[in-house]
């Protein structure tokens, strides 16, 4: 409890924002995420806190997914709102992919200035997600994976457990005997996502137990390369500029 609640609060301390929204779809690393904010806000964390659920229309229990998901957020006494989207794929677009832009930008359209969204991705999935960027031939930016903090729409995007294990959200939530979702496509290895999960990473980390943090270090560094590329290649374009006024 200390390392997750310790990460959120930094995050938080340096983005202090007056409205979170939780992106929560019911599984067990939203919920968490949830309940942090909860018992922090019952604490009296001085923010309003509210959760939001996205129904993509692509399972036939999405609808009952959304209302467990309801049910958490009353007995937390939180906030809780079903946005129903359209998640149909632009030509050449997965499914997959098409979900998650039409999520984002659903959930990019609720935030103001005063408002961050918050997701509960980890450390698992920033290792999945450099390795999946490394097999598609990704450059620093691309190997940078998902920052932990980012603008989204007039706010921010904030991901507070991209150093922690989902282990350690496992336990978390087996402690607090708290209840979740268990979506039957995370364990289809047909989605690249899921092979990497499943088949390919439990590997990696028989022989390199530290393969999440190893991971996850290399895409800061290449965060940290990408954001210097940027700065170099604004640089250079101001001194054209100033140089060459009439071009």
């Amino acid at each position: 409890m200390a390392r997750i609640d310790r990460h959120l609060s930094r995050l938080l301390t340096a983005h202090p924002h007056t409205r979170l929204v939780i992106g929560y779809s019911g599984g067990v690393d939203s919920h968490v995420l949830l309940h942090v904010l909860a018992t922090q806000q019952a604490l009296g964390l001085a923010r309003t806190v509210e959760a939001i659920y996205i129904d993509h229309g692509l399972h036939a229990v999405s609808a009952v997914w959304g209302e467990h998901c309801a049910a958490v957020c009353r007995d937390l006494n939180l906030p809780f709102r079903v946005l129903k989207i359209d998640a149909g794929p632009m030509p050449g677009e997965s499914p997959e992919a098409a979900a998650r832009r039409a999520r984002y930008a659903a959930l990019a359209a609720e935030l103001g200035p005063d408002s961050a969204l918050l997701t509960a991705h980890h450390r698992d999935d920033q290792a999945e997600t450099l390795l999946l960027q490394l097999l598609r031939g990704a450059g620093p930016h691309g190997l940078a994976a998902m920052p932990e903090a980012a603008r989204l729409g007039e706010g921010w995007l904030l991901r507070p457990f991209l150093d922690v294990d989902r282990a350690e959200l496992l336990v978390y939530a087996r402690e607090r005997r708290l209840c979740w979702i268990e979506d039957a496509s995370n364990a289809d290895t047909g989605f690249n996502r899921n092979y990497l999960r499943h088949q390919v990473l439990p590997v990696l980390r028989a022989r390199w137990p530290a393969v999440n943090r190893t991971l996850s270090r290399s895409a800061r560094l290449c965060a940290e390369t990408a954001t210097g590329l940027d700065e170099e290649a604004a640089a250079d374009l101001a001194r054209v500029a100033t140089e060459h006024p009439d071009r």
